[in-house]
């Protein structure tokens, strides 16, 4: 071959072959910029999930900050995990860069609430959940629920009357289960709310428990329960339709709602953002009213100021003779703050579950495309550089806008 043709073969080879290098250096780029954060990924399998719940969990996730610092990883649930402990971190994940990020949870517990709930999506499909749900639950409506939630609330107090007894999370379960029920459906049939207590408190049990299909173990039980749920809800969903009465509550929302092209919402995606609703609103409102008496019982000049807030405006009421209004609970300052400080306090949610939908890298560490991400809500709360003497419950820390 003469000098003209290997020229020719040259030219022709040289392109690709930068081609490949430039894409082979492009493809390892991240990795050789960014390296995993530090931190233990247990057992094979397993990872690390019988310690964390052989223990207190905030206990686990403090141990593994004060080890590796604000930013680790970890293998629970069956899923790597990176932990983020700072608030910069978790506004990086769930705000600035939130489409590099999917929400999820791991299997058994999508399972549990359902795959159709808005905690488990982005995009056009969860904006289109969370808006009926927020429209369901905004000012206007909420605004028409108080004299009801009034009514509730007067009726379980005085069901603790008469010396005896009670359990304080046990009642503020049922009192946070009356009231989501009221925002959901408004008025219910007795039956079919003792059905979705029952059944509920089921699911509940097993919601957190070790994820086993092992008969009697309470997460078997909570999968049960999980279908018998969705069978009573379908008979309020029919039922309704036969009525042919449109409310404005939350299954009303959801079921006289249509997207751009008419559709309406099937009757498994009505009933999963149903238990979602329920989950988000039961427990973690029962947590943080059982907190609330605590740290009021805990602190007696703070309880008595609280207690004179709350007797002025029953007083204003003709002594309770006229219903609570909104613009009063807007009032209610003092106990803003103290619910406020509260949520700080206890921080019922202690983290929340992402997933990477590419490589990120976030200050110089890298976040693998498909491994979940837990921002640590609890541990942010309590990091004395954001609240001085965080163990030291004061209201006082937080400003309430009227």
């Amino acid at each position: 071959m003469d000098m003209g043709g290997i020229l020719v073969y040259v030219l022709l080879f040289l392109p690709t072959l930068l081609s490949y290098i430039f894409l082979r250096t492009h493809k390892r780029k991240p990795q050789q910029r960014a390296k995993l954060p530090p931190g233990s990924m247990g057992w094979p399998c397993i990872g690390e999930t019988l310690q964390l719940y052989s223990q207190d969990p905030n206990v686990f996730f403090a141990a593994k900050q004060k080890s590796y610092g604000e930013i680790f990883k970890t293998h629970i649930l069956g899923c790597p995990c990176v932990m983020l402990a700072s608030p910069e971190a978790a506004r990086f994940v769930l705000v600035t860069e939130a489409h590099l990020f999917k929400p999820t949870y791991p299997k058994s517990k999508e399972q549990m609430i359902g795959p159709s709930a808005l905690f488990f999506h982005q995009g056009d499909y969860h904006t289109r959940i969370r808006k009926l749900v927020q429209r369901s639950l905004a000012p206007d409506s909420i605004r028409k629920l108080i004299p009801n939630i009034e009514a509730v609330t007067v009726s379980t107090l005085e069901s603790w009357a008469g010396g005896h007894v009670v359990n304080t999370y046990h009642e503020m379960k049922k009192f946070s289960f009356d009231i989501g029920i009221l925002a959901i459906f408004g008025s219910l049939d007795v039956y079919h709310k003792e059905e979705l207590k029952k059944n509920y408190c089921i699911v509940d049990k097993g919601y957190n428990s070790f994820p086993t299909n092992i008969p009697g173990t309470p997460y078997y039980n909570a999968v049960l329960a999980r279908k018998r749920l969705k069978q009573i809800l379908s008979e309020i969903i029919s039922e309704r339709k036969e009525m042919r009465v449109v409310e404005k509550d939350i299954l009303g929302c959801l079921m006289n709602s249509k997207d751009e092209k008419g559709n309406i919402l099937t009757e498994n995606q009505i009933a999963d953002n149903i238990i979602g609703v329920l989950f988000a609103a039961k427990d973690t409102t029962a947590s943080v009213l059982t907190w609330i008496l605590k740290y009021l019982h805990d602190d007696p000049k703070l309880l008595e100021a609280v207690k004179a807030e709350q007797k002025a405006i029953y007083e204003s009421n003709v002594e309770g003779k006229q219903p609570l209004t909104w613009a009063q609970t807007r009032n209610m300052v003092l106990t803003h703050k103290v619910i406020l400080e509260s949520l700080r306090m206890a921080s019922i949610i202690s983290f929340t579950f992402r997933e990477a939908v590419v490589d990120v890298e976030y200050k110089g560490y890298l976040i693998p495309e498909g491994w979940k991400v837990m921002p640590l809500f609890r541990n942010i709360h309590h990091d004395p550089g954001l609240f001085p003497d965080p163990h030291n419950f004061d209201p006082s820390r937080f400003k309430v806008r009227v």
